[in-house]
């Protein structure tokens, strides 16, 4: 019976604060980018962040926070990539936070035959980096985990493609496109759905997704357009909505 609320993107919005009033959810998954608004300054969206990590901190419920691509450049060890959105100025405020509080975020999270992470999981990738005996398909959360607590570098743009739609596109960069063409017909597709953000639309359709990913791919980067997200109980997934 427990209930799991899943958000999108936050971008320094604080629409999740609703969610989890309306849910009132036993665990709660972040899928990343909580940084890099174009519209919400920096303090508000460090402000954000820290409510995000008190929340985790005292709430009692399970709190899971993915990293995105727009905070992976915040990690002192990496910095800026060249993405859009980074704060040139705004990293003096948010670097020492997320060097900090580290210990809190994540690559990836495994619930049941579920499988998030920011942008998604591609076999391409994790062939690439680990070779195609060298990783564990009943463990990804935990090799994608580990791979960035020692190569956090791993995770950077890498590929052909400006946009990121690219086969080996690493787990917060890759596109729905390669990850789906990626994943065609291999185990990762066959065992897990993956719930992801990344790439912006205008809501969460499931009888589109059903007919176009077969229910295998949930793109839920719509929090700050319909303000929607998944909430997933007794293995069964509905959209909710703040508004």
């Amino acid at each position: 019976m427990e209930k799991t609320l899943v958000l999108g993107d936050t971008h320094g919005r604080s629409f999740w604060k609703l969610a989890v009033n309306i849910e009132e959810p036993d665990r709660v998954i972040f899928v990343g980018d909580y940084f890099d608004s174009f519209d919400i300054n920096t303090e508000i969206q460090v402000n954000n962040f820290l409510d995000i990590l008190e929340y985790k901190k005292t709430s009692g419920k399970e709190v899971i926070l993915l990293i995105g691509n727009h905070d992976h450049h915040y990690f002192p060890e990496i910095g800026y990539t060249g993405t859009s959105g980074y704060q040139q100025v705004g990293k003096f405020q948010i670097e020492p936070i997320i060097d900090q509080n580290r210990k809190h975020l994540q690559m990836a999270y495994q619930m049941d035959n579920y499988l998030f992470s920011h942008a998604g999981v591609s076999t391409v990738f994790m062939d690439m980096i680990f070779g195609k005996e060298g990783w564990n398909i009943d463990k990804v959360d935990n090799e994608l985990n580990e791979l960035f607590k020692y190569k956090p570098h791993a995770f950077e743009f890498t590929g052909w493609d400006p946009y990121g739609n690219d086969d080996k596109q690493t787990p917060i960069w890759i596109r729905p496109t390669a990850l789906m063409r990626a994943n065609k017909k291999s185990e990762l597709k066959s065992k897990y759905i993956q719930i992801f953000g990344h790439t912006q639309n205008d809501g969460i359709n499931l009888n589109h997704i059903k007919k176009s990913a077969g229910d295998k791919y949930y793109n839920i980067d719509c929090l700050g357009t319909s303000g929607e997200y998944l909430v997933i109980q007794n293995n069964k997934i509905k959209v909710g909505s703040i508004r």
